[in-house]
């Protein structure tokens, strides 16, 4: 198994156990942007290797600055970390609950930063026929027992939204229960803006409510790591209490300033091709007797057809240079179950043929 650390993206693994260099290997366990950094942050990051010699700022003021104008947030709502896994972290530190609720299946993270906090954690189980979803009720009464619950929105790893109406309901129900909403909006950005189902306009009114996302899988800059919270002044002041100084490194915040000035262009031609090529990759799999969830993220959560279990299909296709990441061990999901990133075109049919082939010879 390649997710050893719990992740997909794991070069230095697939390199040791399919005995080929990290360099060779198409990666689609690892959901990031095809396009890459868009041209402009990197332009920015050449010019600035000098300034390593300095301090990052600790206050983040640039980077919140242009982030508060684009998003029409007050900086003083915004709590910028090293990636969304330090916003989680703080969230937990600053907040301190003692129970915390997630919906299986979820990002792994939840209950793994929960569990290294000594946080008890609690669950409730998305159902197949709702594209693994929970219903409102069962979130509402799983809100009644803790003191945290993290939605991911989408969901990793089926891609899929709660509406706006449900996740308005969810926010309702925290604020009279006392519990903290926290709705994980880090693919958001790849859903375009008309059907992205988010709180951001309706966050005044839910001081319990908070928003994570992501820098590094939009604007292809995972290896710096850059994500923040949006939430109540108070909340944001509780997890700043917790963070430790210079934690994002000033490269990081260049290339988030860099990357909110990029323009609609590279936003464009990304939500293009992720929907242009997701529908490819539906079309091929289900072709192959694959069952695809109708997800609307840069990911597909693929059930194989039978008797294939992701395992033995990871190690067939990392063999061929192409990484998958295995959704075996999600809690609700079964032993036939991958995710993988959408790319762009020329690694999408490379992948097809390849899983074609490795399907077809046992079929």
């Amino acid at each position: 198994m390649l997710e050893r650390y719990g992740h997909g993206g794991d070069l230095e693994s697939a390199a040791k156990a399919y005995g080929l260099d990290e360099s060779s290997f198409l990666d689609f366990s690892a959901n990031i942007n095809p396009l890459g950094p868009p041209e402009h942050v990197l332009m920015q990051l050449e010019g600035a290797l000098s300034s390593i010699i300095r301090y990052p700022d600790p206050g983040h003021r640039q980077f919140k600055h242009i982030l508060g104008q684009k998003l029409k947030v007050d900086e003083d709502n915004i709590c910028v970390g090293n990636g969304a896994a330090e916003c989680m972290s703080l969230i937990l530190l600053g907040l301190d609950p003692q129970k915390v609720g997630i919906i299986e299946p979820c990002f792994s993270e939840y209950r793994q930063l929960s569990e290294q906090f000594d946080v008890e954690v609690y669950s409730v189980y998305g159902r197949q026929d709702m594209d693994w979803k929970a219903t409102t009720e069962e979130i509402g009464e799983l809100l009644q027992q803790v003191d945290l619950l993290f939605i991911g929105q989408p969901n990793n790893p089926n891609g899929v939204q709660y509406s706006l109406k449900e996740l308005c309901t969810l926010a309702e129900m925290a604020e009279q229960s006392h519990t903290y909403l926290v709705v994980d909006e880090a693919f958001i950005d790849f859903i375009p803006q008309y059907h992205q189902a988010s709180l951001l306009s309706e966050l005044e009114k839910y001081s319990r409510t908070l928003l994570v996302r992501s820098m590094t899988k939009f604007y292809a800059i995972p290896g710096l790591r850059l994500g923040y919270t949006l939430a109540h002044p108070d909340i944001i002041r509780s997890m700043k209490s917790k963070q430790v100084t210079w934690s994002v490194n000033g490269l990081a915040l260049l290339a988030g300033e860099a990357a909110l000035n990029s323009g609609e262009e590279f936003e464009r031609r990304t939500l293009e091709l992720i929907a242009n090529e997701r529908v490819v990759l539906v079309q091929g799999l289900t072709a192959l007797g694959c069952e695809v969830s109708p997800g609307e993220a840069n990911f597909l959560l693929v059930r194989l057809p039978d008797p294939w279990r992701a395992i033995d299909m990871q190690r067939e296709l990392g063999l061929r240079g192409l990484l998958i990441r295995s959704c075996a061990m999600y809690p609700g999901l079964g032993e036939g179950h991958i995710r993988i990133a959408v790319k762009g075109t020329d690694a999408n049919l490379v992948f097809l043929k390849e899983i074609k082939q490795v399907i077809n010879k046992i079929a």
